[in-house]
């Protein structure tokens, strides 16, 4: 006991993210895959062929409650339509309840009743037909009402023997067929709930005594029933017997020890409460004897080695009705609840050293307005099962997993406020006609590949990228310095050197002696932001100019001079050192439109005074910086949501314009390139197994790519998809849905304004076109974003890391303009900037650039890729410097990427070394200075003692002569 404490810090130390990474592997051969029921919810038939009142019947019939249970799904007259969606599914195991009212009416064996026997000998029966083998629970909640209202129910000592009997019947009546067995489910909710805070039956509640009292004597009843069962079944029937513990997981609120004791005892106060008895000594968790006192009960040493080790195997639920939603916050002890599946069933090894663990619940829920699409549900299913096959890392024995529910039904405190069943009911058809949803596809082919075996596309790819391949890095503005900073004091000094060694300034009356700025390099932001980029071993460097600032007044003849010149040093310093600048001329960023003041104060975009400008401005920039830039972009990712379709329009044009500008004047003398940006993070169907949500899923795609992308690479028009969705959206002439028309003279000029197709993607999403989430739904596509929640994300952003997004992109792009050639323009992910070791970047370079690499594979004509970003300086979050104490600091994902870049991509091991012709080397000295500053620095100082040695030397010798 107390040794599942360990459990925060071993998966804190485990490395991430790789840790957090989904697992694609298997199950063990014969791991059992079962779902389940419990029979309040779903039998129906409250009152038929001599079935008693359960106190569920009771309490939805008091207080508030305005649902019941009476109906459910009925499945008590739907044998068959459960049989045939547990046929579909493929699993090995069902289980389901006995409901104790439907055999004894009033609870005892006296008031047997032969035909709710026979209902349930029936189903184990079509059970065994269709080689699913049954899983009973005894008691799932439903106690006979005559129990209750005549003896108080759990609370009274004597239910244990009146529980012990009925279990007998059922041993004796169904168990040749049965190998499992559940006693009772969930002993937490029964006492806590039922008889503390009174949220479920028999809704009791006031008597803070109460709870253990009854979960006292649920515990005496389950080893009654399992002592039966060993010695007067077990020989012969060769079943096991367990009893359901239900629990949450609790994370520290802070990394103190302290935080982890609470954990710990929140834990024990919910699950150890009965896993303690059962699975150590018959006693309870100490943590509890020393909080509650003389109000917690006690177990006299025999009753203790009655109830310890009456466990065959441990009995797991995990989902909403075992967390604290409902409940106050008391049991947390300060810290915070968390869905975490594989941390909990470590605890468990941990703790209880290591039983099998059969997972008996399992799964999630949605709004009880959703259909057969259930997306939630579904990737919840993904990511516990998910979390269970990393037994495998942890070395847990988990023998079987059950997802929750094969139907919707009745939800307990929830009525039918929400569903959590596999298979969808319509409870107002007269035979409560089941269809399967989306999740019971998924289950049923996850049964049938027994997990997620590594498919091809999944595999890491070995290769190499072709030789001249770009490699650059992007960031989305650089330091501007106006005043060359080395140089910055314009006065003439005279070294003393035979004297004290010190400079003394030279002051000739009515003479002002300067030196003037000469060099480029005299900017010691850029020599420092060119020595930062050649660092990273790259081929070409992408940042964005400030239009507001080069051109404040929107006039290209009042210009800024100063800072155009300062762009033309930084991009011929760049030159200089091999490396090849990519130039965006407008960068959208959102509400800050980074327009010149005047243009924004007439209409901005919206105006065809700004489309002109924007030409004139790329004209001058073209004219005083194209001789060092080779690859432009004139918008960078202007395909933003907030835009409406008019400024979208003038923004096209805006590009045609300065494409053309390039095209006539200078393409001939300058040979440069120029595109446009466009913003393309993924969009998948949140059911890639179904053509339904393809359709949502293209029409976003529409919507953010193809609007921009479709008038300049292909027809010259919007989406024909686009269009139509806006005419049908806009028959009530209520919404500015309304696309423009291109005029000939605008498509002559929009159409095949490009050189290369660019794009930057960061993410991606998926879209559903059921409502889960108002919140995440777009009523102008009708579409409802989403994630699956196996997917790693970034911490502050919370995007999601999805390396496959980005192949799917590309080959969007490929298969709707072939053969152009295309550039990633950027590509990153945000993390801590105080972390410095940025673990998540490492795994989020190394496979979204293995992703590009598989392009080899699809036939894109991908020719570049440039990582996002360089410095957390002017990037924050996506840097591969960080900076402490405006000292930069190399992270780990820039080792990263230099090495991938070294090796061209990611050779095989036995692979031959690829043999690329090296470009000459256009700068040797800034090679060298930027990777040995030291050297660099002495060797400067050493020409400088030669050259004043020299001096001496020669004026000494003169003077003589």
């Amino acid at each position: 006991p107390g040794a599942g404490q360990r459990t925060w810090e071993r998966f804190n130390r485990l490395p991430y993210p790789g840790d957090k990474a989904f697992l694609y592997d298997t199950f063990p051969d014969g791991f059992m895959w079962s779902v389940g029921t419990a029979a309040y919810q779903v039998e129906g038939a409250f009152d038929r062929d001599g079935k008693g009142p359960s106190i569920w019947d009771t309490f939805t019939r008091g207080g508030s409650r305005v649902a019941m249970g009476d109906v459910g799904s009925d499945s008590y007259h739907n044998i068959h339509g459960d049989i045939r969606a547990l046929r579909q599914l493929g699993i090995t195991h069902y289980r389901f309840s006995v409901s104790w009212p439907r055999i004894f009416p009033n609870g005892s064996r006296s008031s047997y009743n032969e035909m709710g026997a026979g209902y349930y000998r029936n189903l184990i029966q079509k059970l065994k037909e269709i080689r699913v083998e049954p899983v009973i629970t005894l008691y799932h909640w439903d106690l006979p009402d005559h129990l209750q209202h005549h003896l108080g129910g759990w609370a009274n000592p004597v239910l244990v023997d009146l529980f012990r009997d009925y279990a007998d019947f059922c041993f004796q009546t169904f168990g040749s067929s049965v190998k499992y067995w559940i006693t009772i489910d969930n002993p937490f909710m029964v006492a806590w709930h039922g008889y503390g805070t009174g949220m479920v039956a028999p809704g009791i509640r006031n008597d803070s005594d109460l709870p253990f009292k009854v979960g006292h004597n649920l515990l005496k009843a389950h080893a009654s029933a399992w002592h039966l069962y060993d010695e007067k079944y077990r020989r012969v029937q060769g079943g096991r017997v367990s009893m359901a513990l239900g629990s949450h997981w609790i994370m520290p609120s802070k990394t103190r020890r302290e935080n982890l004791h609470a954990c710990q005892r929140s834990l024990n106060f919910v699950l150890g409460w009965f896993a303690r008895p059962l699975f150590v000594d018959g006693g309870y968790p100490s943590c509890m004897r020393s909080l509650l006192g003389p109000r917690l009960p006690a177990f006299s040493p025999r009753e203790a080695a009655f109830v310890n080790g009456t466990a065959d195997f441990f009995a797991l639920s995990h989902g909403p009705s075992v967390s604290f939603q409902l409940s106050n916050d008391s049991l947390k002890f300060g810290q915070r609840e968390e869905l975490d599946l594989r941390m909990l069933l470590y605890w468990v090894r941990a703790e209880y050293d290591n039983p099998p663990i059969f997972i008996v619940e399992s799964g999630w829920f949605v709004s009880g307005d959703t259909g057969t699409e259930d997306p939630k549900h579904m990737y919840y299913l993904k990511r516990f099962i998910m979390e269970t096959l990393k037994i495998k890392y942890d070395n847990v024995q988990v023998i079987g997993y059950t997802a929750w529910s094969l139907l919707d039904g009745f939800e307990w405190h929830r009525e039918y406020g929400i569903r959590r069943g596999l298979f969808y009911v319509d409870f107002t058809s007269p035979d409560m006609k089941r269809e399967p949803k989306t999740s019971a596809i998924f289950y049923e082919k996850l049964i049938e590949k027994n997990g997620f075996p590594l498919l091809p596309e999944n595999e890491q790819a070995s290769g190499v990228f072709p030789c001249g391949f770009v490699w650059g890095v992007a960031t989305d503005s650089i330091e501007v310095e106006t005043t060359a900073s080395q140089f910055a004091d314009p006065n003439v000094y005279i070294w003393n050197m035979s004297g004290n060694g010190e400079l003394t300034r030279l002051e000739e009356p009515g003479t002002a002696r300067t030196r003037q700025v000469r060099h480029c390099a005299d900017y010691a932001s850029i020599r420092h932001q060119v020595a930062q980029v050649l660092r990273v071993h790259v081929s070409h460097f992408h940042f964005s100019l400030n239009w507001s600032s080069l051109v404040p007044t929107g006039n290209v003849s009042e210009a800024n001079v100063t800072l155009l010149a300062y762009y033309a040093c930084f991009t011929s310093e760049l030159q200089k050192a091999g490396v090849t600048p990519v130039v965006s001329l407008w960068h959208y960023t959102g509400k800050h439109s980074s327009l010149p003041a005047p243009l924004e104060l007439k209409r901005g975009w919206q105006s065809n005074d700004t489309v002109q400008a924007f030409a004139n401005y790329a004209r001058l920039c073209y004219r005083h910086l194209g001789a060092h830039v080779k690859l432009w972009i004139t918008l960078n990712e202007p395909n933003g949501k907030e835009l409406s379709y008019e400024v979208g329009h003038n923004l096209l044009r805006a590009h045609g314009l300065a494409w053309n500008v390039y095209n006539r004047e200078f393409r001939k003398a300058q040979g440069g390139k120029v595109s446009l940006t466009l913003h393309m993070d993924w969009v998948e169907p949140a059911y890639s197994f179904t053509r339904k949500d393809v359709i949502p899923a293209s029409r976003v795609l529409d919507f953010r790519v193809g609007w921009f992308a479709e008038p300049i690479f292909g027809s010259g028009d919007y989406p024909v998809g686009m269009r139509q969705w806006l005419r049908q959206r806009n028959s009530l002439d209520l919404f500015s849905y309304h696309l423009p028309a291109f005029s000939r003279e605008d498509e002559r000029l929009i159409r095949g304004s490009y050189d290369f197709f660019a794009l930057s993607h960061f993410m991606t999403s998926m879209v559903s076109g059921a409502v889960e989430d108002k919140y995440l739904y777009e009523s102008a596509l009708e579409v409802h974003y989403m994630f699956d929640i196996t997917w790693l994300m970034s911490s502050s952003r919370r995007s999601p890391v999805v390396p496959w997004g980005l192949r799917k992109a590309l080959s969007w792009v490929s298969a709707r303009y072939p053969s152009v050639p295309i550039y990633i323009m950027a590509n990153g992910v945000d993390e801590d900037p105080a972390r410095f070791q940025d673990n998540l970047r490492v795994y989020y370079f190394h496979n979204y650039i293995n992703e590009a690499l598989k392009y080899l594979l699809d036939g894109v004509n991908l020719q570049g890729y440039f990582a996002y970003a360089l410095s957390d300086q002017r990037d924050p979050g996506f840097g591969m410097y960080g900076y402490l104490q405006d000292e930069s600091v190399v992270k780990p994902s820039l080792t990263l990427y230099r090495s991938i870049i070294e090796r061209n991509g990611f050779p095989a091991p036995t692979a031959a070394p690829q043999l690329c012709p090296r470009p000459a080397e256009r700068c040797p000295g800034c090679r060298l200075l930027a990777r040995r500053p030291v050297v660099g620095f002495l060797s400067l100082v050493g020409s400088a003692l030669l050259v004043t040695i020299g001096l001496i030397v020669y004026f000494t010798s003169k003077r003589q002569n």
